[in-house]
């Protein structure tokens, strides 16, 4: 659901980056509070995680189209809110400026679809009432479907508001909202099952690294370590090898843009769409996900790795550079 600059106005654009980085400003504040200090490693094997697994396009059968995790519940569930919304924002800026997957100027708004609903809404309002009064597989599982399902929706409603308010007029809103909906409604269902399974193995691994009003204090079956080498070794081998089986159909707002506009290409003109694209230009050295000018398997596979790697960097360096969880606390 990466949005390309050509679909929003400046002013647009202008005001969902002012959005998101309220948000990342106050999360920033909120996390400067937190003293977890195992949460630097998960926020930068998970954010690998996250990245990794947006590589893999899934088929909807009968469609045409194919989805892909969004993680901002994932991140969420794990790390909270506040520290799970700015891996999302480390996540969208490797893919954004490193692969050019999604336009510089709707990087805002891509922030806002992908990763505010899921980290906020998804956590707030469905996991956190969930986890009352103990976890479960069940449960895990409940409220990994719903709030997948509903912040995805949300997500690609706010891509169309965006588009409207942006005077796309190849986009209608009644026809565009009726086609993006029904198959994000399909993606999310299929995000919401990856997102339990990978939340039910934390909760069996290690259950006091998931977010609730109680954590957990049972004893996990493997150590806080073994649990983040066997989740960044599934990072490395989605993102280097099953990335590769990666579905080549349109992912949901291309296959809805083709239905409605005829296209999922179109032409956004003036100097500030040049200078955002000049930019994303000089910065994407490896755009679409490959080599430049080669379409190679290997190159699919180096940018993958290459992806996970700037991703647990910028996680960590943020840490580092906002002196996020300095003060020591260990889990029993």
């Amino acid at each position: 659901m990466h949005m390309a600059d050509a679909l929003v106005s400046p002013a647009v654009a202008g005001t969902l980056y002012v959005c998101s980085a309220a948000a990342a400003a106050y999360s920033v504040k909120q996390v400067r509070m937190d003293a977890d200090t195992k949460k630097v490693p998960v926020m930068g094997v998970m954010g690998a995680f996250v990245f990794a697994a947006q590589m893999i396009n899934f088929t909807i059968p009968g469609t045409g189209s194919s989805g892909h995790l969004c993680g901002g519940l994932l991140l969420s569930a794990l790390l909270g809110p506040y520290a799970g919304f700015l891996t999302m924002i480390g996540v969208l800026m490797i893919q954004c400026l490193l692969f050019a997957d999604g336009g510089l100027l709707a990087l805002g708004c891509n922030i806002w679809n992908m990763a505010f609903y899921g980290c906020f809404v998804g956590t707030l309002l469905i996991w956190r009432p969930m986890m009352r009064k103990g976890m479960s597989r069940a449960k895990i599982t409940a409220a990994s479907v719903t709030g997948c399902v509903l912040t995805l929706q949300l997500g690609a409603f706010s891509v169309v508001l965006e588009t409207l308010a942006s005077g796309v007029t190849e986009l209608p809103f009644g026809a565009f909202a009726a086609v993006l909906q029904p198959i994000h409604l399909a993606i999310g269902l299929v995000e919401g099952l990856i997102t339990a399974a990978v939340l039910v193995f934390v909760y069996e691994a290690r259950p006091e690294l998931l977010d609730s009003p109680d954590r957990e204090t049972r004893e996990g079956r493997f150590s806080f370590r073994t649990t983040m080498v066997v989740l960044g070794a599934a990072a490395v081998v989605i993102a280097g090898l099953l990335s590769l089986t990666a579905s080549s159909l349109p992912d949901g707002l291309e296959w809805s843009m083709e239905r409605v506009a005829g296209s999922a290409e179109l032409d956004g003109a003036g100097s500030v769409y040049q200078a955002a694209g000049s930019i994303q230009e000089a910065t994407s050295l490896l755009p679409d996900y490959g080599w430049k000018g080669s379409e190679s398997a290997a190159g699919t596979a180096f940018s993958g790795i290459v992806g996970c790697a700037a991703v647990v960097a910028l996680c960590v360096g943020a840490c580092w550079l906002f002196r996020f969880f300095r003060k020591k606390k260990q889990y029993e």
